[in-house]
């Protein structure tokens, strides 16, 4: 069976991108270099992972769907040194990928048309390995890209906002229409950028605790954030932050976050 051949698996949400006007951009975009350490999470049926092997001769694909494996590696010949990881990539140890045959100081650049149903948990599993990754460009719905994106006091300025902006520079780049998929989505589609920043420079006393108050604050976003840290956070700790109690989480800047949650927790 050919790549061609294959038909969109609507329970993985497979949209195959064809539109080779948004494959340059996103090739361009991304740059490679040489040295460069490329790791495509969803090749589908190749639209961007030829490309970049033309471009960069190597590349790292993950794919879950066992029906491409086999069309992909065939098409790949002639185009670079495509090596396929047959997993979930969620499942993937990007760290560990990153060090593989390098020093430890090695970085991989993540890149992918991401199934949107699944867009969410695989950002925040590239976050975990962030220190690992030198940069992230992937297609999304732009609704998502949006709610990256956003700043506070924006109704779409949420968990995934801050969450992602705490540790990354999020940069939208370009949207892209339906008609660049096959099949098309009902939804908008963006390219975006994110730059994983120097771990020193982010401030995060404790990841685990910084994720709680975040969770917690927008987990009932109607809620004063008095009210709605009570069990993560008192008054006082969250007047310490020069936050006030009544404001609610949209409202709050990532840079708040950050204070609320390195303030030590009350005996």
């Amino acid at each position: 069976m050919s790549l061609n051949d294959h038909r969109a698996k609507k329970s993985l949400g497979q949209h195959f991108l064809h539109e080779r006007g948004v494959v340059d951009k996103i090739v361009l975009a991304i740059d490679p270099k040489p040295g460069d350490r490329i790791v495509e999470i969803g090749p589908g049926q190749g639209a961007l992972t030829f490309p970049l092997l033309d471009r960069h001769g190597a590349l790292t694909a993950i794919e879950f769907d066992r029906d491409l494996l086999v069309p992909l590696a065939e098409a790949a010949r002639g185009h670079g040194e495509l090596t396929l990881l047959h997993a979930d990539v969620l499942d993937i140890d990007f760290t560990a990928l990153a060090h593989e045959g390098a020093g430890p100081d090695r970085q991989i650049r993540l890149a992918g048309n991401l199934p949107y149903n699944l867009s969410s948990p695989i950002l925040f599993h590239a976050l975990d390995h962030a220190a690992a990754v030198r940069d992230m460009h992937f297609m999304l719905q732009k609704e998502v890209v949006d709610r990256m994106a956003a700043g506070p006091g924006s109704k779409v300025y949420g968990r995934l906002s801050v969450m992602l902006q705490a540790c990354c520079m999020v940069t939208p780049l370009f949207n892209v229409a339906p008609g660049a998929f096959r099949p098309p989505p009902k939804v908008d589609s963006a390219v975006v950028r994110l730059v994983p920043r120097a771990p020193d420079s982010i401030g995060i006393d404790d990841p685990a605790r910084f994720a709680a108050v975040v969770r917690a604050a927008f987990g009932q976003r109607r809620k004063t954030l008095r009210n709605a840290l009570g069990l993560v956070c008192d008054v006082a700790q969250i007047e310490a932050a020069g936050i006030d109690p009544q404001a609610r989480a949209e409202q709050v800047a990532v840079a708040d976050f950050v204070r609320l949650a390195n303030i030590p927790v009350s005996a």
